[in-house]
């Protein structure tokens, strides 16, 4: 029964947000976005609730982890050319899901903008793709990190030396200052992420905001959520440390100084071979922008599964 609650809620978050991503033009406001997805998700859904207050960031705001409340209502203009981070999930029966799309607000990816897109991307499939019992979350988040940093290097945007350096000198965290993910039921944050037999919070940059480390299980709700941000105050720090300073190709990260950030978050349950998808919202560059031009989406399809052998 509670697996039923938190497939259903994510289908009609799946559902919104994809309603969200079809009318998302320059000229709106941020909280324009936020109304279509809490009236769809109610009026198609009879989902009344949010579990937390909408992230609807465009623009510089997508690097703001939590944007969106009181102090920063998502009241933004989109503009043509911005990047839009949308974390926002419906809850059905006091159970929710906890999903982040993002895309480019005129429909169409520029070469930048995809560049970041799938390098996160590729975090979140590669980790997606190794979850089932026993696998350790501070190895997924490090995954992630890794993954990320590959492709900031194969695009010259960090260079200058080895990737296990740059993991060694937390330069992952410079860019992903959040845990990989967290677990999910009735709460969005669920407890048990820590148990009192297990060591304590990890101290590293990133890894120290990780809301578990402990291994998966069969049955566990998580999400796995990896993102790129270009932070000021993350770089500056980056930036005044001679040794960090040298990975870093300066005159690249200035092009993506008001990029803002990508998040892409999907529910994953675990299975007892691997793990199952309940999320249904266009990922590859090509979905987003047909849909973002009319294609139609599958409603409520069967969530893909991935099956260790």
């Amino acid at each position: 029964m509670e697996l039923a609650l938190i497939q259903y809620a994510n289908d009609v978050s799946s559902e919104a947000h994809v309603e969200v991503m079809r009318r998302a033009k320059p000229g709106m406001k941020e909280y324009q976005l936020e109304s279509v997805f809490l009236h769809h998700a109610y009026m198609y859904g009879a989902c009344r609730h949010c579990s937390y207050t909408c992230i609807c960031a465009t623009g510089e705001n997508s690097s703001v982890l939590h944007y969106g409340h009181s102090a920063a209502p998502n009241d933004r203009t989109l503009k043509d050319g911005d990047m839009a981070l949308m974390d926002m999930r419906a809850e059905y029966g006091f159970y929710g899901s906890d999903i982040t799309c993002s895309y480019p607000v005129n429909g169409r990816f520029s070469s930048n903008q995809r560049m970041i897109y799938n390098a996160v991307l590729k975090a979140h499939d590669s980790v997606i793709s190794c979850l089932r019992p026993g696998v350790k979350w501070i190895d997924m988040h490090e995954l992630a990190e890794r993954t990320i940093l590959e492709a900031l290097e194969k695009e010259n945007v960090i260079h200058g030396g080895d990737i296990d350096d740059m993991m060694a000198r937390r330069l992952g965290a410079v860019f992903m200052p959040h845990g990989l993910g967290h677990l999910l039921g009735i709460d969005t944050h669920d407890v048990g992420g820590y148990l009192e037999d297990l060591r304590q919070r990890p101290k590293e940059p990133g890894l120290g905001s990780l809301r578990t480390i402990r291994e998966l299980q069969q049955g566990m709700v998580i999400t796995v959520e990896p993102g790129c941000y270009f932070i000021d105050a993350l770089l500056r720090a980056a930036k005044d440390d001679p040794i960090s300073s040298k990975f870093f190709n300066w005159e690249e990260i200035e092009k993506y100084k008001t990029f803002g950030g990508v998040r892409i978050e999907s529910n994953l349950y675990v299975t007892a071979q691997g793990c199952k998808n309940l999320t249904n919202c266009p990922r590859e560059t090509w979905q987003i922008e047909a849909v973002m031009a009319g294609a139609p989406w599958p409603s409520r399809a069967p969530c893909s599964c991935v099956t260790k052998t």
